[in-house]
């Protein structure tokens, strides 16, 4: 059984390893689908733990929006309903996290930064035959690769969205025009709602000022667009930015490093690695 088929029908089980390592693409035949592809709402027994080498991967959950772009892991709970769509996505890998083993992870969907470590460690492990029982040696690999998830940083790429109809109204648009200039008295007004009700609403559902989800919705946009492959100078045209080298120093203040680093940082040998060298060891 290859190992997409039998991520494929694990992910439905509780029982057996408590992490299994798979690899994916955008071919027809892969039980891992990549490319351009949507998956409606839907939900799994066992957590997942994913990563895309190219493209870009949107997650919708109850708790808002969640974008991956390459060379970052994102995670799915057990249970948790979701909505994805990948575009661009030609390879990648996952893991999916018995309930048991998942009670380590947050409890949240979430993405993080992916070590050396948890990379050559998921190369090994989509490369064994026989993923449902273990061997010693494997299960300690496996407790490893557990430990560097539970321990990766977390990063910036959340987007809480309101469930209030109106201020999910003036979310989407705000979502949709990033580079519109209107204040937030003019939204609250554009939304049927006042201005003081608007602040106070989007702190409660969302966690964040109207200011402060206003710049998280334009970086989630810029990843989008960086991802894949607009320039930086029609993303801050985009954005509404008076200057790239705003946009790129807003970029910096946000993630610590500019848009060309960040898209590399992670990257590893190239963007193939996963996949080649474990059909080339399965070879």
């Amino acid at each position: 059984m290859r190992n997409e088929d039998l991520a494929a029908d694990c992910i439905e089980r509780a029982d057996g390893a408590p992490l299994i390592a798979f690899a994916g693409s955008d071919t027809p035949e892969s039980r891992y689908r990549l490319g351009t592809v949507q998956y409606d709402w839907h939900s799994h027994v066992r957590g997942q733990v994913f990563c895309v080498e190219s493209g870009l991967v949107h997650v919708r959950t109850a708790h808002g929006s969640w974008l991956l772009p390459p060379h970052r892991a994102g995670w799915i709970p057990p249970g948790e309903p979701h909505w994805v769509h990948m575009v661009g996505a030609q390879s990648g890998w996952g893991v999916i996290v018995a309930p048991e083993a998942a009670r380590h992870l947050p409890d949240h969907p979430a993405v993080f930064g992916i070590s050396e470590v948890m990379r050559a460690l998921v190369r090994r492990a989509v490369c064994w035959e026989e993923k449902v029982h273990l061997q010693p040696a494997q299960e300690r690999l496996m407790e490893v690769l557990l430990d560097e998830m539970v321990q990766a940083p977390q990063e910036r790429l959340h987007l809480p969205m309101p469930r209030e109809e109106r201020l999910a109204r003036i979310a989407r648009a705000l979502f949709d025009a990033p580079d519109d200039p209107r204040g937030l008295e003019a939204w609250a007004a554009w939304g049927g709602v006042s201005p003081r009700s608007l602040r106070r609403m989007m702190l409660a559902e969302t966690g964040m000022s109207f200011g402060a989800w206003r710049q998280q919705a334009g970086l989630v946009r810029a990843l989008e667009m960086l991802a894949l492959g607009q320039p930086v100078a029609v993303v801050s045209d985009a954005l509404g930015y008076a200057s790239p080298s705003n946009f790129i120093a807003m970029f910096r203040r946000a993630f610590g490093e500019t848009p060309a680093r960040y898209f590399t940082k992670g990257r590893g040998k190239d963007g193939d690695t996963v996949l080649r060298e474990a059909g080339t060891r399965r070879g």
